[in-house]
């Protein structure tokens, strides 16, 4: 089977994971109508290319947060990357750091947070991270993300309660007995610690996450570390503002792969009206939906400065391990760079917002 685009490789993976697996890295919350939308919202964008550029240098790549990166796309953090393939986020932060990008490490990964840094000590790492009602399991999870060399730490605050999936429910979906959640170890972590197998696993944490969580929370965790702090799951600037305010340094747009609040917006459409209020004073990013360059293209156009693949990631490592992800990270890559050639953009930064619009602009008349 030839695979040469991202969709591809949604198809081979689909005949390749069990139902159970399968199930929870595709499913969305409620009707899945944000997750449809999650992808379509692109499809109602237009894209306005330039001509008659010198396209003699042209490259993809960015500065965020003081490096370098080879383009403006990174690996979004995912849950129990195991259950794809043995590789699992070893594979996959080794697949970022050839491509040049960021690797976001889940909390719920099913590798320790140490043993990917040591696997992958070339890779750019974020730790994302969740606040637990037992405090010291997040300071203890901060230190050691600090101690192992991550770069930043991505705050999730769009799950103070879990949203209601409902292919999970009826799969009674459960930590595949050979896999165990590796960040959740020794004494310490005795609270939140999860056994192979166990039923509602993702009930059975998010009862142990922080619902009281605030932004004098947000205040604390800025003060707790010396790594820059960056909100996953704001869908519109009043939140955006606010994350500025209380100095974060950056935020991902981000409906938690539609996973959570059911009709929510898309992050495409979420995100103009975010870049709008904050972009020029703050990192804005986002993740949802991409499955091809010309929607990266779009992502730029509209504000963010980088954008985050989730379940495509999770294809690429199902079907092929490490070298799966590469390959994945390669094809959109390629796409984008392309893309730019054909709109006139030597570098991300050429791409304006009014490069980009929705489809009824056209219909003025």
């Amino acid at each position: 089977m030839s695979l040469i685009c991202l969709n591809d490789y949604e198809r081979a993976a689909s005949a390749i994971l069990d139902k159970l697996a399968l199930d929870y890295y595709k499913g969305g919350a409620g009707d899945e109508l944000t997750l449809k939308n999650n992808v379509e919202a692109y499809s109602r964008l237009r894209i306005r290319p330039r001509f008659l550029r010198d396209l003699t240098e042209t490259n993809t790549r960015c500065s965020l947060l003081g490096n370098e990166y080879k383009m403006p796309i990174g690996i979004a953090p995912s849950a129990m990357q195991k259950m794809a393939h043995p590789e699992g986020e070893i594979g996959a932060a080794i697949a970022a750091g050839k491509a040049g990008c960021v690797y976001i490490l889940s909390t719920l990964s099913t590798t320790s947070l140490e043993d990917v840094a040591e696997a992958a000590p070339d890779t750019h790492k974020w730790f994302q991270l969740y606040i637990f009602k037992n405090r010291a399991v997040t300071e203890s999870m901060i230190r050691r993300a600090e101690k192992a060399g991550y770069e930043a730490l991505v705050v999730t605050i769009d799950a103070p309660v879990r949203g209601t999936r409902r292919s999970d429910i009826k799969n009674n979906f459960r930590v595949p007995p050979h896999l165990k959640l590796e960040n959740f170890c020794g004494e310490l972590c005795n609270g939140v610690r999860c056994q192979p197998g166990v039923a509602g696993v993702n009930h059975f944490l998010i009862s142990k996450f922080d619902t009281s969580l605030t932004w004098k929370d947000i205040d604390w965790l800025i003060e707790f570390t010396k790594l820059p702090v960056i909100l996953k799951g704001i869908l519109t600037p009043e939140d955006a503002q606010l994350a500025y305010e209380h100095g974060v340094r950056g935020i991902i747009v981000s409906n938690h792969g539609a996973r959570q609040v059911d009709t929510a917006p898309a992050t495409i459409e979420a995100l103009p009206e975010i870049s709008r209020a904050v972009g020029d004073k703050m990192l804005v990013m986002m993740d949802g939906g991409i499955r091809a360059g010309n929607d990266v293209f779009k992502a730029l156009a509209l504000g963010a400065k980088m954008v985050f693949l989730g379940r495509s990631v999770l294809w690429g490592l199902t079907v092929g391990g490490q070298k799966g992800v590469e390959d994945v990270l390669e094809i959109i890559h390629t796409d984008l760079e392309l893309l730019m050639g054909l709109c006139g953009c030597v570098n991300v930064k050429e791409i304006k917002p009014q490069m980009v619009v929705h489809e009824s602009y056209y219909w003025k008349l």
